[in-house]
């Protein structure tokens, strides 16, 4: 038995407890998706990373640009896609046991609003199950509701609440939190903000997906381009990965752009549930868009309403919706594009500076529907002997270890202590020392000022193929 072989079992054997932290700190989830193509999409590497969450509902919604006849996949597009999961689980959850069965996740299937864009009249099961899980007491848990479509179903859902149960309003609130990617219908603006706004709900509207959507090739740096080329696409996804990835939908011969047959399409909708997987760099708390992950990063515009940072000097943010007609990336990338490429790279940069990690993570999961787990790659785990969060006066010098940290194949970890500019309240620079090791260290800068704050991330990759990346952050607040 080689030794890949039997760490990979002794993993499997001895970290029930990693496993187990895991799934306690498993954010709940619930999809509303329009079915748009880019949504089928996302659906796939979604259904991948299903062990990461828990799962309470996949709901089908209208939308802007989708609902019953108006360019809509059929109230049942789902049904191949979790017949095609159902196929690949057997293998998925040798690599992890933590993967929802396939009849789980039927169950919580379900058709909400979809006759029309913005209809929230009608009670349907994707609205009555919405409403069930913020109604259960016996699990308090936040929920996330991550809006792929309209928020049409949702709307119809809290409103059955507030006619019904206006007591548990204030208790239903406590649990939500909201990740649109836009507003692709009213109901927000129409109902949810004036009926639940003065709740405080934790809502984050995503206009920065254009990094890994139908644009991406004008988007995203040069260097980060190939992962979403036809040749990598087809070697990593596309070709000989299963019946679930093949029904990815990437780019058809014949398809307008320019783009080349097997090229990424999009996934506007993927950073929803990217700011939910477990990388590490929330440190366990999603209730702080302004940190920074897979997701992106936000910043308060209102209330507790997080949009994306504009880069460009006097912007105003709009009072209404933040969608196609507003967002700034999307206006820009129709009526700007080319011009001031600096300022459209600096919008999209919280989301394209992870393409490198995004992509390989997603090839290994890939890999997962057809290798055996010692033949797959699974990432790194990364333990720090330092506090995640120090209080430090200026001057002082922040010790930093990543000892503990270990990788489930027994590849080779690599470390990169860097900080996070955008995230801090802090404007200078800090010096590591040994930044390229596992044990590293810096001196709080004479100039940090009573109550800045300092992120430092360490980056852990293996040597694995594909490489795979972890992370956790440091916080160092000045006292």
């Amino acid at each position: 038995m080689n030794k890949q072989l039997i760490l990979g079992l002794l993993f499997l054997f001895i970290t029930g407890q990693v496993i187990a932290q895991n799934t306690d700190v498993k954010p709940r989830v619930i999809v509303l998706t329009d079915a748009e193509i880019d949504d089928q999409c996302s659906m796939v590497r979604f259904l991948l990373y299903s062990d990461d969450f828990d799962i309470d509902g996949i709901i089908t919604t209208s939308s802007q640009y989708h609902s019953h006849g108006h360019n809509w996949a059929g109230d049942d597009w789902m049904d191949p896609y979790l017949d095609a999961y159902a196929k690949v689980y057997p293998n998925l959850r040798k690599n992890d046991p933590d993967y929802p069965t396939p009849g789980y996740l039927k169950a919580h299937t379900f058709l909400g609003n979809v006759d029309k864009e913005g209809e929230m009249d009608s009670i349907t099961p994707g609205s009555q199950q919405i409403v069930k899980v913020l109604l259960d007491e016996s699990d308090n848990r936040p929920v996330w509701i991550q809006a792929w479509g309209g928020t049409n179903t949702l709307a119809r859902a809290l409103k059955t609440i507030q006619e019904k149960y206006p007591d548990k309003m204030a208790y239903v609130a406590k649990k939500l939190r909201f990740f649109f990617i836009w507003e692709q219908d009213n109901t927000y603006q129409s109902y949810i903000r004036p009926n639940w706004g003065k709740y405080n709900i934790l809502t984050i509207i995503c206009d920065q997906f254009w990094a890994v959507a139908y644009q991406w090739d004008k988007v995203l740096p040069a260097d980060k381009q190939k992962y979403f080329k036809a040749d990598w696409m087809k070697s990593h996804i596309l070709e000989g990965h299963g019946p679930l990835c093949s029904l990815y939908q990437a780019h058809k011969e014949g398809d307008k752009g320019g783009f080349q047959e097997g090229d990424f399409r999009s996934e506007g909708d993927s950073p929803s549930f990217f700011y939910a997987i477990n990388t590490g760099l929330t440190n366990g708390n999603m209730d702080h868009p302004d940190w920074g992950s897979w997701g992106g990063r936000y910043t308060r515009v209102r209330a507790n309403t997080w949009l994306d940072p504009v880069p460009e000097s006097g912007y105003t943010y709009p009072k209404g919706r933040w969608y196609t007609e507003t967002g700034w990336g999307r206006q820009y990338m129709k009526h700007e594009y080319p011009k001031n490429l600096d300022l459209m790279k600096e919008y999209f940069k919280p989301i394209a500076r992870w393409t490198d990690a995004l992509q390989n993570d997603f090839a290994a999961r890939a890999d997962w529907c057809v290798k055996s787990y010692q033949d797959a790659n699974h990432p790194p785990v990364v333990k720090l002997k330092n506090a995640l969060s120090i209080t430090a006066k200026p001057g002082s010098k922040i010790q930093l270890s990543a000892k503990g940290s270990y990788d489930p194949d027994g590849n080779k970890l690599n470390y990169q202590w860097w900080q996070y500019k955008e995230a801090e309240t802090y404007k200078g620079t800090i010096g590591f020392q040994d930044a390229d090791q596992q044990d590293a260290s810096f001196t709080v800068p004479e100039d940090a000022a009573l109550g800045q704050t300092i992120h430092v991330i360490c980056e852990v990759k293996d040597n694995g193929s594909p490489v795979l990346t972890r992370y956790k952050r440091v916080i160092v607040t000045i006292n």
